[in-house]
């Protein structure tokens, strides 16, 4: 027996009520005729308030985002006679103290009476996807994260990518603004175009203009072909301005026009090339203070910076130590390198305790380090680079530049020999130091054994 029509409604009106998704159902002039209760979480709507109308849920107007979405997917009319396919994008809410990401997918569907068209909208929750995301990293970027102030970063990124907004990120080196670069261009609309990085501290200045710009045939010596530049090969793309703060300020004014107006000369020629690139910018300078400084054009720093990212360091991060370690671990085991090696405490807290001036970088290449001299299938400290063994050491038995503190070392260091009866493996043990920092002390000050 088929359940009747009003009854079987209200048993998928309850069923609906009782998921995770939030569905709103609403006529074609954007009234409300139906939501699930899951909507007012997703949306940060306070409960049980009236949700009457699409243009108006809490601070949200989902109308016109739907309509910007259908525009944006290639509906030429979207407004006057909108399409039957599914139109997706994803939109950040703030509430309960923490930034969600929410996937909101909608189309038409055909009402019971066949009269007119209704339109179905649903919401998901993505934050925890698109943070575990990051983290896993598919790709093999350096994303992994724990720290506040990171996940905040990441969550702005998404929020961000799918725009045209130029971006400036700063941090110092080797913080992960590559990656932070290349994630914002695998999630943006450009994503299947090219994505083009230009170190510009790498390149001569008398060649970067001819870099960034191309050049045409006999526009200098030696140019006995034409050859497109940077911005050329970003076209319809992302180019990725590394070091930007290291271009010559005689370049600003050129580069600045090639960004604001989307055109620009080949060295050598007059007539004007039309681009459509979205710049990110990086610089491991503070530009704003170079500004200050009249070291770099404040226009341009200005048209670089639309929303400018800090990231940062790995020292102010701690908490991303062990994860990236273990993050950076997995990578090298999937090259290669010997699983199951474990890390002691020791050399553990050493990690924890050491600045990391090189930052993300210099982290990844300390796991390497430890997994290569790995003894009997563990890390130990001697099994980590020598700059954080070094660190650990000045912490536990600090050693200042005053004379008298020298010569106060160089007398404990010469009694404990005389009492272990010259025995350097002795002494390194009563010192609570390895052989070789022992015999560079020896070294250091001159003691005779």
């Amino acid at each position: 027996m088929q359940p009747s029509e009003p009854n079987f409604a209200l048993l998928l009106e309850n069923i609906v009520s009782f998921i995770d998704e939030g569905v709103i159902v609403t006529d074609n002039l954007g009234n409300v005729l139906y939501h699930n209760p899951a909507v007012f979480k997703l949306l940060g709507i306070e409960p049980n308030k009236p949700i009457n109308k699409l243009h108006d849920i809490g601070k949200f107007n989902l109308q016109k985002a739907i309509l910007r979405a259908a525009i944006d997917a290639g509906e030429t009319d979207a407004a006057g006679k909108p399409s039957d396919n599914f139109i997706s994008f994803e939109q950040q809410f703030h509430h309960d103290g923490c930034n969600r990401l929410v996937e909101i997918i909608s189309r038409l569907i055909t009402s019971p009476d066949h009269k007119e068209k209704n339109r179905l909208i649903l919401f998901r929750d993505r934050t925890d996807a698109r943070h575990m995301e990051a983290v896993l990293n598919p790709m093999g970027k350096q994303m992994s994260s724990q720290d506040p102030r990171m996940l905040e970063i990441i969550d702005r990124i998404y929020q961000i990518a799918p725009t045209n907004a130029f971006i400036l990120l700063q941090g110092e080196s080797g913080t992960g603004k590559t990656q932070l670069g290349r994630l914002i261009h695998t999630q943006s609309s450009r994503s299947k175009e090219a994505f083009v990085e230009v170190n510009c501290a790498a390149i001569p200045e008398t060649l970067i203009e001819s870099e960034l710009f191309g050049h045409v045939k006999g526009a200098f010596t030696g140019a006995s072909r034409g050859r497109p530049g940077r911005f050329q090969s970003a076209h319809k793309g992302t180019l990725f301005l590394d070091e930007v703060g290291e271009i010559p300020l005689h370049l600003q004014a050129k580069l600045l026009r090639a960004i604001q107006d989307q055109e620009f000369e080949m060295v050598g020629s007059d007539k004007p090339v039309r681009v459509d690139v979205r710049i990110i910018a990086a610089s491991n300078k503070n530009l704003r203070q170079m500004v200050d400084k009249g070291k770099f054009r404040a226009d341009l720093f200005y048209r670089l910076a639309v929303i400018p990212i800090t990231i940062p360091s790995l020292k102010e991060r701690p908490g991303d130590i062990i994860l990236l370690s273990k993050h950076f671990c997995a990578q090298l085991v999937a090259r290669g390198y010997p699983a199951n090696i474990t890390c002691s405490d020791e050399a553990t807290r050493m990690m924890m305790d050491y600045p990391w001036p090189g930052n993300v970088r210099e982290l990844e290449n300390a796991v390497e380090h430890g997994l290569i001299c790995a003894i009997d299938g563990q890390v130990r400290t001697e099994s980590l680079p020598q700059d954080i063994r070094e660190h650990s050491l000045k912490l536990n038995k600090p050693i200042h530049d005053a004379e008298d503190n020298a010569i106060q070392h160089a007398f404990e260091i010469e009694s404990t020999l005389k009492q272990v009866n010259g025995n350097k493996a002795e002494a390194a043990k009563v010192l609570g130091v390895n052989r070789t920092t022992l015999w560079r002390w020896i070294q250091k000050y001159g003691i005779e054994i």
